[in-house]
C-alpha cells in the first residue's frame, strides 16, 4: 500500500539564545500508510511533539520534508487536525457551537443543512448528543476531549494529530476513552498520529509503534507492529498470548534509553581487579543469530574466566543506536559490522571522526538476500531474472533494504547488483532498516526484499512472505562480517582489560564454531534478552538444514563461520575491500593514508598476543587479491588501482568523491585517482 505521508529524512534545529544550535531531530524517515492509527511514544525530550508539529505544518524541517501524496506539507491546513492535551474549547460556546465555528470556517462553501448535518453526524458519533447545548463548564474533563475530537474529525482530515489527548485524564475515564477513541477512528477511516508516555495505551490503539531514542539529535530507534488482533478492547488485548512480550519489547526500548541517559550523565568509575584496569563493561550486540560469541562468552563463563566479573550485554534496537553509544561512550565495546570501525575512524555521515579499533573478527558469512514472494511466483530466481523483472516493470523501481550503509550487507548487496548491470540507486532504490524491523517492512509492503542477517531471512520464509534469493556462502564465501570494536582511545586506557576480553571471545568463538555447541547456542539465543526468536528460525545454517522457501531445505555447514585461524585474525584485503566500497558509492572518500587508516583501525598485533597467550598457532590471514562479484581484481597493495579500473571497464560505480582533509586523531586525506 503506498505511503499517505512520507516523513523524508527530517532534521529538526533550533537556534539557541547563547549561540549555536540544538537538534532536537536527525534523520527521521517515516512512512505512514492510509487509514493506519501510530503511535509516537520515547522519553520526554525525544522529539515526539516536534514530529507532531512538522507532520501538522505548524513547523517547518531544518533539513528533509513531509510528503502528504506526494506533494510536499509547507503550511497548516484543514486536511491535518490537531488534537490537543487541553482541549481548547472556547467557553462562552456550546458543544454545538464549538464544533460548528471550525465547520462553518471550512466549509462555508457547503449549504447550511450540509453543514448542520456534519456537525450533529460527528456529535453523535462522539457519543453527546445529549450534550450538545451545554457549555464546557458543564460537562466532564472526557467530554471536553470528546468535544475536541470531533471538532477535528468533523472537517474530514486525512490526518488525525493527537498529542497526549488522555494525558490529563483520570484512569478510568481514559480508558473509556481509548475503546471510544478506538471505534471512532475505524468508524470514520481516518489516519492517526497519537503522542503518548502511555505504553499500554499505545498497544491497545495502534497498528504500528514507533519508539524514538533520546534527544538530542533523537531519531527513529525502533518501529513495532502491534499484531493484536481488531477489534479490540483492554480485555482482549491483555488476553492476547503475544500483548505481554510486546509491552516487554517496548518496555525494555524505553529503560535502555533511560540507562543510556544516565551513563552519559553519570559515567561509571571502573572497576579494578585481578590487574585489570576495569571489569564492569558494557558491550552492545544487535539480536541476530551472529551474536553468539558474546552471549556464549557471558552464559558459559569466558568473561568470568578472565576477570571480566561484570559485563552487560546491551540488546541495541539497530546499529545506528550501537555506533551512536560506542560514540558517546555509553558502551565500552560493541559488535559491529565490519565497515563500521572504518567509516566512525574517517567520519562518515557527517560525524566527526571517532577512532575506533578492531582486533578480533566474531564471525564471517551468516547473510542472505531475500525477496517478496510475489517475485519467485512472478519467475524472478536469479539476480538475472531481477533485471529483466525491472525492464519489464519500468514504472516499478523495487526497494531493498540493508542495515547500515557501511555494513557487508549494504556493500556486498550493491557489487551484486552492479555486477548484475543493475545501478543502486537507478534502477533499485536502497534504505536502511534496523534487523529486526525487516520481516514486518516486508510484510506492510514497504520494502521489496533486503540483505540481512540470520533470523530474519528464515523467518520471512517460515511466516510464507519471503524466498531467498542468494546467501553469503554464493555471494562471496568467508568474507568478514561482525567484528569486536572498541574506540581507539579506550583501548588505550585499558590494554589488560582488553586483552581479556580478546580472550574471552576467541574462546567464545571456538565453543561456537563446535558442531557439538550448536543446540546448545540456539537454546541460548531464543532467550528474550538475547535474539528472542523461537529456535526454529534460529537453527536453519546453524544447526540443520537453510530453507529457502523455494523446495527442499538444503544443507550450508559453513552458513555461519566463526572460529580458526582463517577466519578471526584481523584481515588487511578485507579493509582494502571495504575502504574502495565505502569511495566506489559515496558513503566516504577514498583516504590517501589509507595504509595507515588500515593500520590504525586493523590490529593483528593484538590479536596475536591473545592467541599466543591462549596457546594458539600464531597465524594471521595472508593478505591475498580479492575479485568477488566478477569485478576488476582488487590487488590489497594497489587499491586506487582497483578503483581506476572500475571506471574504465565499464563496471558500474559512481565517481569518487574528492574532499580537503578532515581534522581529527588520525588525518585522513582523500585522494583523487591516479
Amino acid at each position: 500500500m503506498p505511503a499517505l505521508f512520507t516523513v523524508d529524512n527530517i532534521t529538526q534545529s533550533f537556534a539557541l539564545k547563547g549561540g549555536g544550535q540544538y537538534n532536537a531531530l536527525k534523520d527521521v524517515f517515516l512512512d505512514i500508510a492510509e487509514g493506519e492509527f501510530v503511535s509516537l511514544v520515547g522519553h520526554s525530550g525525544c522529539g515526539k511533539s516536534t514530529l507532531l508539529n512538522l507532520l501538522a505544518g505548524l513547523t517547518q524541517a531544518t533539513e528533509g520534508g513531509i510528503l502528504m501524496e506526494g506533494r510536499q506539507v509547507t503550511d497548516p491546513g484543514p486536511d491535518r487536525m490537531v488534537v490537543f492535551q487541553n482541549y481548547s474549547l472556547l467557553p462562552w460556546k456550546t458543544v454545538h457551537q464549538n464544533i460548528a465555528l471550525a465547520v462553518d470556517n471550512v466549509m462555508a462553501s457547503s449549504s447550511k443543512a450540509e453543514r448542520e448535518s456534519i456537525i450533529d453526524h460527528h456529535i453523535k458519533l462522539v457519543g453527546l448528543k445529549a450534550a450538545a447545548d451545554k457549555y464546557p463548564h458543564e460537562i466532564s474533563g472526557g467530554m471536553k476531549q470528546r468535544v475536541a475530537i470531533a471538532r477535528a474529525l468533523a472537517l474530514r482530515p486525512k490526518l488525525l494529530l493527537l498529542d497526549e489527548p488522555f494525558g490529563a485524564l483520570d484512569a478510568l475515564t481514559r480508558g473509556n476513552l481509548q475503546e471510544q477513541l478506538m471505534r471512532i477512528c475505524e468508524e470514520a477511516k481516518v489516519t492517526t498520529v497519537m503522542v503518548t508516555h502511555d505504553v499500554d495505551e499505545a498497544l491497545l490503539l495502534s497498528d504500528r509503534i514507533v519508539l524514538m531514542t533520546n534527544g538530542p539529535e533523537a531519531y527513529i530507534g525502533q518501529i513495532m507492529e502491534v499484531d493484536l488482533p481488531r477489534p479490540r478492547t483492554h480485555l482482549s488485548a491483555a488476553a492476547h498470548p503475544t500483548y505481554y512480550s510486546q509491552r516487554g519489547e517496548v518496555v525494555q526500548f524505553l529503560n535502555q534509553q533511560r540507562l543510556a541517559r544516565l551513563q552519559r550523565l553519570n559515567p561509571a568509575t571502573a572497576i579494578a581487579a585481578n590487574t585489570l584496569e576495569k571489569v564492569n563493561l558494557e558491550i552492545g550486540f544487535i539480536p541476530l543469530t551472529d551474536c553468539a560469541p558474546l552471549v556464549v562468552a557471558q552464559e558459559r563463563g569466558f568473561f568470568a574466566k578472565y576477570g571480566l566479573e561484570q559485563v552487560t550485554l546491551r540488546r541495541e534496537t539497530n546499529w545506528k543506536t550501537l555506533e551512536a553509544n560506542v560514540r558517546q561512550k555509553v558502551l565500552d565495546a560493541g559488535q559491529m559490522v565490519a565497515g563500521m570501525p572504518f567509516a566512525m575512524t574517517l567520519g562518515c555521515g557527517g560525524q566527526p571522526p571517532t577512532p575506533v579499533i578492531s582486533a578480533l573478527t566474531l564471525s564471517r558469512n551468516g547473510n542472505a538476500i531475500s525477496l517478496h514472494r510475489r517475485f519467485a511466483e512472478a519467475g524472478v530466481h536469479s539476480l538475472a531474472d531481477l533485471k529483466a523483472w525491472t525492464v519489464a516493470n519500468p514504472g516499478r523501481k523495487p526497494v531493498l533494504a540493508m542495515v547500515h550503509p557501511a555494513s557487508m550487507h549494504n556493500l556486498i548487496l550493491r557489487a551484486w547488483l552492479a555486477s548484475g548491470g543493475m545501478e543502486p540507486g537507478r534502477d533499485v532504490e536502497l534504505i536502511v532498516i534496523p534487523p529486526p524491523q525487516m520481516v514486518a517492512t516486508l510484510k506492510a509492503g514497504s520494502i521489496d526484499g533486503f540483505c540481512v542477517g540470520e533470523p530474519w531471512n528464515s523467518r520471512a520464509v517460515q511466516e510464507g512472505l519471503g524466498t531467498v534469493i542468494a546467501t553469503d556462502g554464493e555471494l562471496w564465501n568467508g568474507h568478514c562480517e561482525k567484528v569486536l570494536g572498541v574506540r581507539e582511545d579506550w583501548a588505550a586506557a585499558h590494554p589488560l582489560t582488553h586483552q581479556a576480553l580478546i580472550k574471552a571471545l576467541i574462546e567464545a568463538c571456538r565453543y561456537c564454531d563446535d558442531p557439538a555447541n550448536r543446540a546448545d547456542l540456539s537454546e541460548l539465543l531464543a532467550r528474550r534478552e538475547y535474539v528472542g526468536a523461537d529456535e526454529s528460525l534460529l537453527r536453519p545454517g546453524l544447526i540443520g538444514p537453510f530453507d529457502r522457501g523455494l523446495g527442499e531445505p538444503q544443507p550450508m555447514p559453513e552458513f555461519f563461520r566463526f572460529y580458526g585461524a582463517q577466519i578471526n585474525p584481523p584481515d588487511p584485503s578485507d579493509a582494502a575491500w571495504i575502504l574502495t566500497q565505502l569511495a566506489r558509492w559515496g558513503i566516504s572518500p577514498f583516504p590517501l593514508n589509507w595504509q595507515e587508516v588500515i593500520e590504525r583501525v586493523q590490529r593483528p598485533d593484538l590479536y596475536a598476543a591473545a592467541a599466543e597467550s591462549l596457546g594458539l598457532p600464531l597465524q594471521s590471514r595472508a593478505s591475498t587479491a580479492l575479485q568477488p562479484f566478477g569485478a576488476p581484481r582488487l590487488d590489497p597493495g594497489d587499491p586506487l588501482g582497483y578503483l581506476e579500473a572500475l571506471g574504465t571497464n565499464g563496471a558500474i560505480s559512481r565517481e569518487t568523491v574528492v574532499l580537503p582533509p578532515r581534522p581529527g586523531p588520525i588525518p585522513v586525506s582523500p585522494s583523487p585517482l591516479r
